[in-house]
């Protein structure tokens, strides 16, 4: 009994307490949003616990390997995630018009989820590696490391994963040096080549785009989730129906509303001044990624604090603008809210990366 509870609090000593503390609190919310959204359905809530318990678990185990550690699983981990999108390319499986799956046998597994965190782990390890000597070229290699999952994933068609995955690379080239002159650059050329990017988008992704615009134009289908979930946030009012008295949600208007549209849930039921709350939240989950990342002494340690954090950001700016209405529909949910065990997982793996990078302070370089 003693021995178990010794490896607990040793397990538990590299665990960043104010992390711990803000995502319990988020998932705890979670908890109580996705109840209402099921209808009280046992599977989901234990389902949900089950997800919440494991990737608290994978979390506590990450924070305790050194960050010099993982650094190094970031090509192996990098080169089979790239095999196995080609090998989607090749033989995957396809569904609803989109080949994004490898099927095992006993379970269908999607490797651009591998590469939310591969990507980073590769580039931080090739900066650190490159750290005394950087110049022009490495900033190449970087930009080709990144624009080759990129374009796997925007093939398979998957245009939210490769965004939020190009958004990643971007954010990781940028704390490690990327010139503003490139940056404004490639932002100048994005915006001069929207007519072509427009031009290669699939029907769907365009009408995506044209329903935001225009939601009414295509009520019953398009624009429904967009029109659904806009009334049961706006009819929240300033401080929401109350738990389990949404409305939209109990008479089943909001499509996907314990997945990718749990913010209309909570919107409903808990009106702006709790969106207001979990926004705060958000962001000091971020403020305080951003805190490690002055603070950690290696350059792998800052990059990949720094560009987990902003990604939980853009997680959130894009799932939320796309439930209210200013961004197009793209698939992304809502960060340590939306129910799913494999995006669960793959957050709290990141954050236990933050963790390792707050809470191991004697270092030695990769």
């Amino acid at each position: 009994m003693a021995r178990t509870r010794h490896w607990i609090l040793r397990g538990l000593s590299h665990v960043d307490g104010i992390l711990l503390v803000l995502v319990l609190l988020l998932l705890g919310i979670s908890l109580a949003v996705v109840a209402s959204a099921s209808g009280q359905s046992p599977a989901r809530i234990s389902g949900h616990l089950v997800n919440m318990g494991l990737a608290l678990l994978v979390m506590v185990m990450v924070a305790n390997v050194p960050p010099h550690l993982l650094s190094k699983v970031g090509p192996p981990l990098y080169v089979a995630g790239v095999v196995l999108l080609v090998g989607v390319a090749l033989f995957g499986e396809i569904r609803n018009g989109a080949r994004r799956w490898l099927d095992l046998g006993f379970m269908a597994f999607q490797p651009s989820e591998l590469l939310k965190l591969a990507l980073p782990l590769m580039l931080a390890w090739y900066f650190q590696r490159n750290e005394a000597v950087l110049r022009a070229k490495h900033f190449t290699i970087g930009g080709v490391l990144l624009l080759v999952p990129f374009v796997l994933i925007l093939r398979q068609p998957d245009l939210g994963t490769a965004l939020m995955i190009g958004a990643s690379g971007f954010y990781l080239l940028f704390f490690a040096g990327l010139p503003w002159k490139v940056i404004l650059g490639g932002a100048a050329l994005g915006g001069a080549s929207l007519p072509v990017v427009w031009g290669l988008m699939h029907d769907y992704q365009q009408r995506r785009v044209l329903t935001l615009l225009d939601p009414s134009s295509d009520p019953l289908g398009a624009g429904y989730h967009i029109i659904q979930s806009t009334i049961a946030i706006g009819s929240g009012g300033l401080f929401g129906k109350g738990w389990m008295q949404g409305t939209q949600n109990q008479l089943d208007f909001i499509p996907e509303r314990t997945t990718d549209f749990i913010f209309a849930v909570f919107g409903e039921e808990f009106g702006y001044a709790g969106a207001i709350l979990l926004v705060v939240l958000y962001l000091a989950i971020v403020a305080r990624g951003l805190v490690i990342a002055a603070r950690a002494p290696t350059l792998f340690g800052r990059l990949m604090a720094a560009t987990l954090s902003l990604n939980l950001f853009t997680y959130v700016f894009v799932n939320m603008g796309m439930v209210s209405g200013i961004l197009p529909v793209v698939g992304v949910p809502l960060p340590l809210m939306s129910y799913g065990g494999t995006a669960l997982v793959t957050l709290l793996l990141g954050m236990g990366i933050v963790m390792s990078v707050a809470t191991h302070r004697q270092l030695n370089k990769s």
